[in-house]
């Protein structure tokens, strides 16, 4: 289980503390890395005996004799969650470095346990990975799927909601958010990794919708640290069948929704992003003829209105003008446009409209 990479690792670091010869060793015998590169590739007989005992050996000058090429030391065995990996031996007399043998031992382990662990997390995140790219294919799911999808322990248990983020795999944070992520839902079955470009998924299985919301805010909360946000929400859905719609769901909630806001639902920008994707000329015209007379300013002004739930007092404070000024900006709408935005009917009209104007994408 210990690569001939990890091996070496230890040799360097281990030889430039104790400034003793370090041989990192396979369970049959074979010397994976030394610090004396000669002995790399051959038998320490030595090391077969601990790992048959998994006890420590210690080869002094009376019993060499015993294990031919090898030379006095210490040999103590290396376990990753009790099974036996290796064996890592120190050369030099047995009594002057017996003090030091367990605390190497030790050290050892250490750096096994976590390139091993950050291997398999690896491993993990890669097989999520494939397996949801399976997902987003829309095709009918083959038995293999569902045989990866027991092995990673994800649940085929609904419902299932996507969640979909935009992350730079080069960011000096990308490592410590998803490590991040993986700790929050720890008790929780998901699937959460690289889809493309810089779109990543997390897809959450069995959660009702009140424990889903609680979840969501409070990684919202987390990801704002690292400017993470927005992240958006596609439609719950009641079959892993059904997850590639979910996903895109969740990313034209990405694309249509509002960049200030921390968690954007599909539900939000569902109409609006099915009125801006019908790129027609009649749409063009309705959107010019009902708010073509607006500046910027007017437009801004509307947006924020309608954004506030037509609140004077709120929308007044949100823009930091006069409620009198608004009252004003307002009337002018009306004048303008020939739409109260105050009233039921024209404003549904206006608000169309906005959602409708080509670059509506007010902050």
């Amino acid at each position: 289980m210990i690569t001939k990479q990890l091996a070496n690792q230890i040799v360097e670091q281990t030889m430039l503390r104790l400034h003793r010869n370090i041989n990192v060793i396979q369970t049959n015998g074979m010397i994976l890395a030394s610090g004396d590169s000669l002995r790399v590739d051959s038998i320490h007989e030595g090391a077969v005996v601990v790992a048959e005992t998994r006890e420590p050996l210690l080869i002094t000058e009376e019993n060499n004799h015993l294990f031919p090429k090898t030379k006095p030391g210490i040999n103590m065995p290396i376990f990753f969650q009790e099974e036996l990996v290796g064996v890592i031996g120190i050369t030099g007399n047995p009594k002057e470095i017996e003090e030091i043998a367990t605390l190497v031992q030790l050290t050892t382990e250490m750096m096994v346990y976590q390139a091993l662990i950050a291997s398999e997390r690896e491993w993990e995140r890669k097989m999520q990975e494939i397996v949801f790219k399976e997902l987003m294919s829309g095709q009918p799911l083959q038995k293999v799927i569902f045989e990866r999808i027991n092995k990673i322990g994800f649940q085929n248990k609904p419902p299932f909601h996507t969640i979909m983020m935009e992350l730079d795999p080069e960011s000096k944070s990308y490592q410590t958010i998803l490590q991040g992520i993986e700790h929050y839902f720890h008790h929780d079955s998901i699937l959460v990794g690289h889809y493309q470009l810089k779109e990543h998924f997390i897809l959450t299985s069995g959660l009702n919708e009140k424990a889903f919301q609680q979840k969501i805010n409070q990684l919202a909360h987390t990801l704002k640290k690292y400017n993470a946000v927005p992240i958006s929400v596609g439609q719950v859905v009641h079959s892993l069948d059904q997850v590639h719609h979910s996903y895109q769901t969740a990313r034209i909630a990405l694309e249509y929704g509002q960049r200030e806001q921390s968690i954007i639902y599909f539900e939000e920008v569902e109409l609006y992003s099915l009125l801006k994707r019908r790129d027609s000329q009649k749409s063009k015209n309705f959107t010019n003829r009902i708010v073509g007379a607006l500046d910027e300013k007017l437009l801004l002004t509307l947006h924020t209105y309608f954004k506030c739930n037509q609140q004077l007092a709120i929308c007044a404070e949100d823009l930091e003008i006069h409620r009198h000024t608004l009252t004003y900006r307002l009337k002018k709408i009306h004048d303008l446009t020939g739409y109260n935005p105050a009233l039921f009917q024209d404003a549904i009209v206006l608000q169309i409209a906005l959602w409708m104007l080509d670059g509506y994408k007010f902050s």
